[in-house]
């Protein structure tokens, strides 16, 4: 990929929105709803490596020549489990309650799709909670509400600064995008539109 390209960033999340800003790229934001549904088999990395994908195969057909669109998923991994978003109260409670005092993964894949290839990377952070008691865990779910955050937290909030004892890998990886592999993987690739 030796030519300009025009970033696409298809995600609502807020916090992948200001890493694009952060990075000072000019970028467009495009969304499409994605049921994000995956075979039964699939495991860790290569969860968020489907759903990833998946996202990106919403646009097939709808790129332009210099387009290059950018599409991620985060799930967290705890017992050999995928923890996707919260459905509820209950089902965050249960979540948090599982991370509480335990070490879990979080892992994030980004699809990078232009008219005439798809390439994907992933990033693996492990994170470690410390013992949380239930007062703690309900004035986060109350207060904060972080229905929206796959493993029902997010690092940057109250929880994280209270109860992460040790974090081993990317930061920002565990807010939703690994910043320092997405910035590399532009940089090296491809030449930006600005």
């Amino acid at each position: 990929m030796d030519k300009s390209y025009k970033i696409i960033l298809a995600s609502s999340s807020p916090r992948r929105q200001q890493f694009f800003k952060d990075f000072d790229f000019d970028f467009e934001i495009r969304l499409k709803e994605v049921e994000e549904i995956f075979p039964n088999h699939l495991k860790a990395a290569e969860i968020t490596n489907y759903l990833a994908e998946l996202k990106a195969e919403a646009f097939n057909g709808e790129l332009g020549q210099n387009e290059l669109l950018i599409t991620s998923d985060t799930i967290v991994w705890h017992n050999g489990k995928a923890l996707g978003k919260p459905k509820d109260y209950e089902d965050a409670f249960a979540i948090l309650t599982s991370l509480s005092d335990a070490t879990h993964e979080v892992i994030t894949s980004v699809c990078f799709k232009t008219i005439t290839k798809t390439e994907t990377i992933h990033e693996i952070t492990k994170v470690t909670f410390s013992p949380l008691s239930n007062s703690a865990i309900d004035y986060y779910l109350k207060k904060y509400a972080p229905y929206d955050k796959a493993g029902a937290y997010g690092i940057q909030e109250w929880i994280g600064i209270i109860g992460i004892s040790k974090i081993e890998g990317s930061y920002t990886n565990v807010v939703g995008l690994p910043t320092e592999k997405v910035y590399q993987y532009l940089t090296e690739h491809i030449t930006l539109i600005k």
